[in-house]
């Protein structure tokens, strides 16, 4: 393995392990209700072949989603899943079924369930080129704006950079369908955990405006309008922003709370023990509203309570 390889797996494994129970809480409020069935490959569009990348957990919903994109006798792939080899297995029978050769990878972050098929890609063949945004060596950079098409010129990726669930993350408009592969900033099912809310407001607005068709996520079941379940996360987190100050609003004690002080009253249908994890949540929307002047943040105390409230 090469000594940058082992370096990029390894800030991924730790950046998973930091998000883990995030994750867990994530996709807990979808687990009550069993996620619908997802065939191992089925054909989404002329264009798209979604392919399950065999690793169903409460992480990664039904699995990871890798898409085949074209038509003609060289496609594009987007994402590799995690290296599970049935999952390799099953692209080697599509692309022969297909009688189709895989010219070019483009990954959508760094996440290991979405990069660590790149190797078992790499043996094919004829190995196609690897392009990821802030890519390892070996691999090629993508940029903002970039488009990507196959050799029969029907088909055209065009690459849209949209920081949130990671800084690196790629979404990629489908321009022949005016759809949108949205990566794991928005998913087919319950919401998405982020690295930088700010960032990924921003970005989810900018998805809302990117395409008006379909959806198609790194997990989960495809929208059938991107725009409508993208609308639905601002919802969702502007909502979450709202109760936040509003319990902060309700504090008539002249000391603060602490974010755990904070969850217990937002999440109180949660079960306790998600609590943790929703505080990390709750700690970035407090962020961002210290930095918008919002909230004051008592750093001794490690307390949170509306700005108007700390300046009397």
């Amino acid at each position: 393995m090469r000594p940058g390889y082992r370096a990029f797996l390894s800030h991924s494994r730790s950046f998973l392990r930091s998000i883990s129970q995030q994750h867990h809480l994530v996709t807990a409020s979808v687990m009550a209700s069993k996620w619908p069935a997802l065939n191992d490959v089925e054909r989404l569009s002329d264009r798209v072949i979604r392919i399950l990348a065999q690793n169903p957990n409460k992480f990664t919903l039904q699995g990871t989603n890798t898409y085949l994109v074209g038509t003609g006798p060289k496609r594009i792939l987007i994402d590799t899943g995690e290296g599970r080899p049935q999952w390799f297995s099953i692209l080697q029978d599509v692309l022969a079924s297909e009688k189709a050769t895989i010219s070019q990878v483009l990954l959508t972050h760094y996440h290991l369930d979405h990069i660590n098929g790149v190797k078992d890609v790499q043996t094919l063949n004829t190995p196609p080129e690897i392009y990821k945004h802030q890519p390892i060596k070996g691999w090629t950079d993508i940029t903002n704006g970039q488009r990507f098409t196959t050799d029969d010129g029907k088909t055209t990726l065009k690459a849209f950079h949209c920081p949130g669930h990671t800084r690196d993350h790629m979404a990629y408009i489908l321009e022949e369908e005016d759809a949108l592969f949205t990566g794991d900033n928005v998913l087919g099912h319950g919401t998405a955990v982020f690295e930088d809310l700010p960032l990924y407001i921003d970005s989810l607005n900018r998805m809302a405006e990117a395409a008006g068709g379909r959806g198609y996520p790194g997990h989960g079941e495809f929208l059938e309008s991107a725009q409508t379940r993208i609308r639905e996360y601002v919802a969702h987190r502007a909502q979450r922003e709202k109760e936040v100050v509003e319990v902060l609003g309700s504090k008539t004690e002249s000391t603060g709370l602490g974010s755990m002080d904070i969850v217990k009253l937002i999440y109180q249908d949660t079960p306790e023990n998600l609590h943790f994890a929703a505080s990390r949540g709750v700690v970035q929307i407090l962020e961002k509203l210290v930095a918008e002047g919002k909230v004051y943040h008592d750093d001794e105390e490690n307390t949170w309570a509306l700005a108007k409230r700390a300046n009397l």
